[in-house]
This record gives C-alpha cells, structure tokens and sequence, in this order.
C-alpha cells in the first residue's frame, strides 16, 4: 500500500512539474475568415459582407486539458447590402468579444486537439444605413461553439487552426418600426500562432 501511494504521489508531482514548465498561459494572434451566415427575417434582402479580421486571444489552462479562452479584436465595419432594393443600405461597426471553455485532448506531441464552448457578446456602433433612415439594435448575446487544433513548433510555440460558430443576430428597425430579425451567424475560420508560457 505504501508503495502503491509513493508511486502515486510521485506520478502526481511529475504531471504538476510537466504543466508548471510548459506553463499556464498561452496567447494567439491569427487571421480570421468572417462567413456570414445571413439569415435575413425582414423583407429586404439584407446580406453583410463577409471580410478577413485579425484576432487575438488569450487562454489561461486551469489544468493539463481544461482551459479558458478569451477572444478578443478591434471594431470591424461592415456594408449591409439589400437584394430588395439592389443596392447597398450603408454600414455598421461591431465589437463580438468571445469567451468560450476548452477541453483540450492529450493527443500527440505534434498534434493536440481541443473543443469549446462559450458564450458572445456583439456591441454595434456607428450604425449608418438608409442615412439614419434605418438602424440596428445594439447588442447582441449569442453562443460560440469552437473546435481547433495545435501543432507544436517547440516547448512554447505553435502553429494553430481554429473554427467557431458564432451566434449574432440584430434587430432591423426602418423609420422606427421594428422590420425583423437579421441573424449574422458568422462562421470563423482562423490561421496563426501561439506562444505558451
């Protein structure tokens, strides 16, 4: 029995000393393919633009698998264009932090995959469209749903892929009447590095 906790114990203290060194905190800077889903609920033909943002985030590892992220960028404006009225209404511009929690797989040396899952809030600012004849709401709570993978360059670097689906939908409003529901939905496809420390 004494031998059986010893050699518990010290398996314990290896596994500690091994995320001590590789060290709870890694940061990601990647460029990020924004997919609109566009889902348009109001009888205009509402679509906006799809555009390449970059994306920073930092994640704190609480043990070897769980982690959490937090996503973070600058305001990006967009174009709403409107199939109805064939023509472009005017722009937008949107802050969409994400948190999400991650389960890290134990996979490989070379590959490590994780999922997630969190939660999105969009703030919309600087809303032009119609010249101030139509607006949005501004703000928007949605889920985030994640899945990525590491592959390890050495100790603290890596090369990441990473997919979200993020929910983000708005209220339309024209001459102040609520018009319906545009549900953006963006799907995220990003490419960049991490450094771990």
């Amino acid at each position: 029995m004494k031998k059986l906790i010893v050699t518990t114990a010290v398996c314990a203290l290896l596994s500690g000393a091994a995320f001590a060194q590789e060290g709870p905190w890694m940061v990601r800077a990647r460029a990020v393919g924004l997919d609109m889903a566009n889902k348009d609920g109001t009888s205009l033909g509402l679509s906006v633009n799809n555009k390449t943002i970059p994306e920073v985030d930092i994640s704190y590892f609480f043990n070897q698998n769980v982690a959490v992220e937090v996503i973070l960028t600058v305001p990006q404006k967009q174009t709403v264009h409107s199939s109805a009225l064939a023509t472009d209404l005017g722009t937008f511009k949107h802050l969409p932090p994400t948190a999400t929690l991650q389960y890290h797989f134990d996979g490989s040396a070379d590959v490590k995959p994780y999922v997630g899952a969190g939660i999105n809030y969009t703030r919309i600012t600087q809303v032009n469209l119609l010249s101030g004849g139509a607006g949005l709401e501004n703000h928007s709570w949605g889920t985030a749903l994640q899945a990525g993978v590491d592959f390890p360059i050495d100790k603290n670097l890596s090369f990441n892929l990473d997919i979200k689906k993020v929910n983000i939908k708005t209220d339309v409003f024209v001459a102040g009447v609520n018009s319906g529901v545009l549900k953006l939905n963006p799907t995220l496809i990003g490419v960049g590095m991490g450094y771990r420390f």
